[in-house]
């Protein structure tokens, strides 16, 4: 079982229950789903970019990502409707708990100049979302074999009615918010 799934269950049940006084074991917030999303506007044009940067976000996120194509035609931007412009992958149960003790306890303290994550990122619905500028502060990723430098977007959706209560969430589970 994934080292922070426990962590869950032991420490930070008991916490929130504790906190914000919940009658049923059921309203205590949960992590859902961890979502991953890489723009690759770039690799339109290039399918060799589009293959890396899609095995790229397979090695990191431990699941093959699924190609989301435009819906419509913008012809400032030069993209065709149907054309490739990114990849995301959702991570669910035993897969989530491990990317997310991976990126708070390794990826995050790798970062250059890193003083916490804004805890004003939250969308008013319990959800989380993070972004991160290049994908070479994850441990997998080989610094020689990168052809070029990309960021990706992770979501972090909760069961947490208010932010406040998923902020708590993540902040026991060990996200490092800055002050």
């Amino acid at each position: 079982m994934a080292r922070l799934k426990d962590k869950y269950r032991e420490e930070v049940v008991p916490a929130l229950q504790q906190r914000f006084g919940y009658k049923n074991v059921m309203e205590i917030p949960r992590l859902e789903k961890i979502v991953l999303n890489m723009g690759l506007g770039d690799c339109k044009d290039n399918s060799k970019a589009l293959e890396t940067a899609v095995g790229e976000l397979t090695i990191i996120a431990g699941q093959k990502p699924l190609i989301t194509k435009s819906k419509k035609s913008i012809a400032n931007f030069k993209v065709r409707a149907g054309m490739n412009v990114g990849a995301k992958v959702t991570l669910r149960g035993d897969r989530m708990y491990e990317f997310a003790d991976k990126l708070v306890s390794i990826v995050l303290p790798r970062t250059r100049d890193f003083r916490g994550v804004s805890p004003k990122a939250f969308d008013g619905r319990g959800n989380y979302s993070l972004g991160v500028r290049e994908q070479l502060i994850f441990p997998e990723i080989e610094y020689d074999k990168v052809e070029k430098i990309r960021g990706m977007e992770m979501i972090f959706v909760t069961t947490a009615k208010t932010d406040e209560e998923a902020r708590e969430l993540l902040r026991l589970l060990g996200m490092p918010f800055s002050a």
